[in-house]
């Protein structure tokens, strides 16, 4: 049970800080092939905000789950 609230915890951090820095700081380049992507015009800004907001969520949703766990066991 331990290594399950230590794994939570680690992957909610690392989804939470990749949205955050894809998101809110623009950097797009934590996409794989993004930047190729963008310049063939395969993919736009939009594609990036909304991967970007996804892991966010996730991480969020992630690392709250890992401090109840925590908490509560």
């Amino acid at each position: 049970m331990l290594v399950l609230k230590i794994v939570s915890v680690l992957l909610g951090l690392s989804f939470t800080l990749f949205g955050y820095f894809i998101y809110l700081r623009k950097k797009y380049n934590l996409i794989n092939c993004f930047e190729a992507d963008f310049k063939a015009g395969r993919k736009n800004e939009e594609y990036a905000k909304r991967v970007g907001m996804v892991e966010f969520v996730i991480g969020i949703a992630v690392l709250v789950a890992g401090i109840v766990l925590i908490i509560f066991t």
